[in-house]
């Protein structure tokens, strides 16, 4: 629709086009609580009723440092989501930072607040009205913009009644907001519970290809000899004492099969030990390759301490297997808000943007997974020939 001519009001004089957009405003947002196409249908209800030519709804971000457009009408609504303006920075920056309206209606790239977006036809606008979005009890949550190519000199009732129009919309993006929050977390807490489930089936079929491989075919093969002593009772002695000590020998290994088991469900040396002194047990177990470890002396709960041993002694099977390194050294820093653990080697080194899959990528996937079920994080550093560094950060749950 095109501008109404200069020095003409927005058109709110005519009582049914203002109830008309009150209805259709209203009836954006009980639409539902998408973001996108709630802005979409106030930005055109607005420029149909106002007479102006193009209309943008700005978002401020979670962070609220920024604004984001969230809503425009064509043909610029294929900018959506992609403009985005720091609190302060422009006129919509200003008017957030200020929070009170913004009024052009002519000369706008002489303005000190003007910023120029070639995207969005900057130079094919003449005036233009920018007020903030907000209400008491949301706060601010963006500022809704309008434009005209010819010049429009709006007045205090425009200001005022687009104003309104901004405070109305305030509630409903910010519940948008909040609902977009909670799918959020809803996605995150679903995916926290595949990644729980996977991680368990992942441990049981370890531990099931464990006892399959080793303690029951031990176990068979002990009954074998056991059958073949007892038979050998009978006839030859010696033979009967061969079989009887190749039994004690499997027994042995079976029980040291057993041991190993129940380590990888829970590794005692913690009980015992604790975290500092679990790893600098780690440590000394591998004999391959240099090991230092610089560690905190805290304890820190179960959970968490399993979860950085676990990780640890991945990494270190890791530099075993494939860094071909002389020298490792294991770092356990802690405060009260979080535990940093950090592996370090002197090894060949890979490239990690290339390392999706192959051999070794199962392990960095289950300490990346480790960490990320701690709600943490881990990160690998690494290049061709210069070592590799894997660092696990995870929070400490408070008291």
């Amino acid at each position: 629709m095109s501008a109404s001519p200069a020095g003409h009001g927005l058109g709110f004089s005519d009582p049914e086009r203002e109830n008309a957009l009150l209805v259709g405003i209203i009836d954006a947002i009980s639409a539902g609580p998408e973001l996108g196409p709630l802005t979409a249908s106030v930005a055109r209800l607005i420029v149909e009723a106002t007479a102006t030519d193009v209309c943008f709804v700005h978002v401020l971000d979670d962070s609220g440092g920024a604004l984001t457009l969230a809503g425009a009408t064509p043909p610029y609504d294929n900018q959506v989501g992609r403009i985005h303006l720091p609190v302060g920075d422009g006129v919509s920056g200003w008017v957030a930072s200020q929070r009170k309206p913004a009024v052009i209606a002519a000369g706008k790239e002489t303005d000190p607040r003007y910023r120029y977006f070639p995207e969005l036809g900057g130079q094919d606008f003449t005036s233009m009205v920018s007020v903030p979005m907000e209400s008491r009890p949301t706060g601010l949550v963006g500022v809704l913009n309008v434009h005209t190519r010819q010049r429009r000199d709006f007045t205090e009732r425009d200001v005022r009644l687009l104003t309104s129009i901004g405070s109305l919309v305030a509630g409903a993006v910010h519940q948008a907001r909040l609902h977009r929050q909670l799918a959020a977390r809803e996605h995150a807490a679903e995916r926290f519970a595949e990644q729980v489930i996977a991680a368990q089936e992942s441990e049981r079929r370890r531990l099931a290809g464990d006892i399959h491989d080793g303690i029951a075919q031990r176990l068979v093969s002990l009954a074998f000899h056991l059958d073949a002593a007892a038979a050998a009772v009978l006839g030859d002695a010696k033979v009967a004492a061969s079989e009887l000590a190749r039994a004690r020998e499997l027994t042995d290994m079976t029980l040291d099969e057993a041991d190993a088991a129940i380590f990888g469900l829970r590794p005692p040396v913690l009980d015992d030990l604790g975290l500092a002194d679990g790893l600098a047990s780690l440590a000394r177990s591998i004999a391959q390759l240099q090991v230092r470890v610089a560690s905190s002396d805290a304890r820190l709960p179960e959970h968490v301490e399993v979860a950085l041993y676990r990780i640890a002694q991945e990494a270190l099977q890791n530099v075993v297997k494939h860094a071909r390194a002389t020298q490792a050294k294991v770092e356990l820093r802690c405060d009260d808000a979080r535990a940093l653990l950090r592996v370090t080697d002197n090894g060949v080194g890979f490239d990690v943007a290339t390392r999706s899959g192959g051999e070794g990528s199962y392990g960095l996937r289950s300490m990346a997974e480790r960490a990320e079920l701690m709600g943490g994080r881990l990160t690998i550093a690494s290049r061709d020939g210069l070592g590799t560094t894997v660092t696990a950060v995870v929070p400490i749950p408070s008291a």
